[in-house]
């Protein structure tokens, strides 16, 4: 009786040992009609989610995605939160993956749509400055997180901190914070809390829809009324779903990412005295020839900002605030001499192109003369995607350009500043500031 239970357990776990060997090859070694990019697809259902979010302290491309093109060129597979991917470090093949939105990749991302009102910013601005004037230290990532969401949210949806019961920016925190995460929605889990935070955010970005859709009397006064007004017509182009997701995605897009990227800004101009030289006197220049210094900015002169605009391309390209752009492949695609299976993710990699010693010299310095006299980037290029790409350029990208100018231009002409403590970069993989970025600023006059 022993002997039998004993030759039955032995079975049984043999078994397992083969069912186990044969899931995991199966894993590693998925069927597809061609031939799949070199690469590894890690562990079962684990993949190489440890090894991408691993930190790297530089500015560099991650060491992740690094030694994998050392090992297997530009173009390669892993497996990330789950599910397989193909990388792309290759320009051709991004711009390939752009060209074709709609096509045969459909993007993560609802529609564009840009607002915003060029005086309103330039008064936050510096009623933000002014406030931040009399402290002895202010921790400038934070501090940016809060001004630019309180900008856009008040003229996207009308929403004020201090007039509502909610804290919607810490429900969009919340969310960007679990954004690219393994995807186990438990209690605890950076992903459970990025649901969370947009679900509590979608409530009340619903419930002031509603109200407003209630008050037929309601005059315009910021872009959700716009969007009331289009779905009161009688055949309107939107849906209330779709309405709630383009909001929701405007302010996602308009505030964290641009605090992070004018985060850096302030500390490349504080470690390169020559570049912040060169824009501070295009600023002055700027007050010097109005009738009224202290008039607010206006658009011609923010058109006028060239130097400004090289700057901000510089920062943004350094930045690399999203580390990675995806798309899903909606059937098979055969891309020199390689096979991206159908439902498989792209994730097209920026950094590895902006970073690219052979498209851009010495690509760590920060050096915006680099861009003098190339014309104005309206879309993604092969060798430039800060902004994203394709037909979906990034919703946010027109504000984000506006907001960093005019935060500048009433930064370097009214204050100088000093590193108080912090400033490190760590990226894992997208960018951050672990020990902060504090300063402590001086009015000039």
């Amino acid at each position: 009786m022993a002997t039998t239970l004993c030759w039955a357990v032995w079975a049984v776990a043999s078994a397992m040992v083969v069912a186990s060997i044969l899931w995991a090859y199966r894993w590693s070694h998925p069927k597809v009609n061609g031939r799949l990019p070199p690469g590894s697809l890690g562990l079962p259902l684990l993949g190489e989610t440890m090894q991408f979010f691993a930190p790297n302290p530089t500015c560099d491309v991650s060491s992740f995605v690094k030694d994998r093109m050392n090992r297997y060129g530009a173009i390669f597979k892993t497996s990330v939160v789950g599910r397989p991917m193909v990388v792309s470090a290759d320009p051709d093949l991004n711009h390939y993956v752009f060209q074709q939105e709609g096509k045969l990749f459909e993007s993560w991302y609802p529609e564009n749509l840009r607002a915003v009102l060029l005086a309103e910013t330039h008064t936050a601005c510096r009623a933000t400055l002014a406030s931040w004037a009399g402290l002895p230290s202010v921790e400038l990532k934070d501090g940016l997180s809060t001004m630019i969401f309180d900008i856009t949210a008040k003229k996207l949806i009308g929403y004020e901190p201090t007039k509502s019961s909610e804290n919607l920016r810490k429900n969009f925190v919340a969310f960007i914070r679990g954004l690219i995460s393994f995807p186990v929605n438990i209690p605890g889990t950076a992903y459970h809390e990025c649901m969370k935070g947009r679900r509590e955010a979608m409530k009340v970005l619903k419930r002031m829809m509603r109200e407003r859709m209630a008050d037929p009397s309601r005059q315009r006064e910021d872009f959700l009324d716009v969007m009331i007004e289009e779905l009161r017509r009688e055949k309107p182009v939107l849906t209330e779903a779709v309405a709630l997701d383009l909001m929701f995605v405007l302010l996602f897009a308009s505030f964290e990412t641009t605090a992070l990227a004018l985060t850096l800004g302030i500390k490349l101009l504080t470690e390169n005295p020559r570049v912040l030289e060169a824009l501070t006197e295009e600023h002055e220049a700027i007050v010097r020839d109005r009738e009224d210094p202290d008039a607010g900015l206006t658009w011609a002169e923010y058109k006028s900002m060239t130097f400004t605009y090289q700057v901000t391309l510089e920062i943004v390209r350094l930045a690399n605030i999203v580390p990675g752009i995806f798309r899903k492949a909606l059937q098979d695609i055969e891309f020199k001499g390689y096979t991206i299976p159908a439902g498989w993710a792209v994730m097209v990699c920026p950094p590895a192109v902006h970073l690219n010693p052979e498209i851009y010299e010495d690509p760590l310095a920060f050096n915006p003369w680099r861009w003098q006299n190339k014309i104005e980037i309206t879309g993604g290029t092969k060798h430039f995607m800060a902004f994203g790409g394709g037909l979906r350029f990034c919703v946010g990208t027109d504000l984000s350009k506006v907001l960093m100018a005019t935060f500048i231009h009433s930064l370097v002409t009214k204050y100088r500043w000093r590193t108080v403590k912090g400033g490190n970069i760590v990226r894992t993989p997208g960018l951050s500031f672990p020990d902060g970025f504090h300063i402590q600023l001086f009015p000039k006059h």
